[in-house]
């Protein structure tokens, strides 16, 4: 059974989160580490469980999903089409290609200042800082898609009459989803990290802003749950990504690693 086969896969690396959390523990009891700056994980368990049973974590879960989603979703839409758009014509390459090439090595993270001082510390902001870190992943691995494309494959579009426009959707856009699908893998660890930091240095809220409070509090138990939260939420969306990839690429399963 495929569910039960997926159960024993992951018993490897679950045994070995058990262990290090174990280790952990067994430090801090015994003094290794500074129980002041690092609680023992069942006392970090304590006050996650105390932090979902009091219901303070849907809103601020519920506000970097939302933001993650929005910058995301728009940096893939724009990449795609983008990529689809430059790959398929030289003119477009030509023109884009020299200013993508010149912001795409910046750290974006140091835009953040900028994007305050012309977009304020709000939403705009935000989303705009998610869809400069993910969106160059996405446009340059549709490119390099779209021109591995099998050129038979288009000169056999244009033998039955399709238009470029349909040459681009029907033959180019899906031969070309690996490519897409791994750019959107690698932008979707950039898009949680710029949430993240977004969040903090904006200060209005979301998980972010709650693990950068709790610090500079020195809520230490609290800060270190809303960690664990956020680490799942990240384990949650790769996961998500990796259904989608064995969904709309399936014989890719053949070439991963058992």
């Amino acid at each position: 059974m495929p569910i039960l086969r997926k159960f024993v896969d992951l018993l490897p690396g679950v045994a070995f989160i058990a262990a290090v959390i174990l280790i952990l523990q067994q430090c801090v009891e015994a003094g290794v580490i500074n129980r002041a700056l690092f609680p023992p994980p069942s006392v970090i368990a304590s006050t996650l469980w105390e932090l979902i049973a009091g219901g303070e974590v849907m809103g601020p879960l519920g506000a970097t999903i939302t933001l993650f989603a929005a910058g995301y979703v728009l940096a893939a839409i724009v990449g795609i089409l983008l990529g689809l758009a430059m790959g398929t014509n030289q003119r477009v390459n030509d023109l884009l290609d020299p200013l993508i090439e010149s912001i795409r090595p910046l750290p974006k993270a140091a835009l953040i200042p900028v994007l305050m001082l012309f977009l304020g510390l709000g939403t705009t902001m935000k989303v705009t800082a998610i869809v400069l870190a993910s969106f160059f992943p996405i446009v340059i691995n549709t490119i390099q898609g779209v021109r591995g494309v099998d050129p038979v494959l288009v000169a056999t579009g244009r033998t039955f009459g399709l238009s470029r426009l349909a040459i681009t959707f029907k033959i180019i856009l899906p031969a070309s989803i690996p490519y897409l699908l791994a750019g959107m893998r690698v932008a979707l660890g950039l898009a949680l990290l710029m949430t993240i930091l977004s969040e903090m240095l904006a200060g209005t809220g979301g998980l972010g802003f709650l693990v950068l409070e709790n610090q500079r509090a020195f809520h230490i138990r609290q800060m270190y749950a809303w960690l664990v939260i956020l680490a799942v939420v990240g384990v949650a969306i790769n996961a998500a990504m990796v259904a989608a990839e064995r969904r709309f690429v399936p014989w890719l399963d053949k070439y991963r690693v058992n």
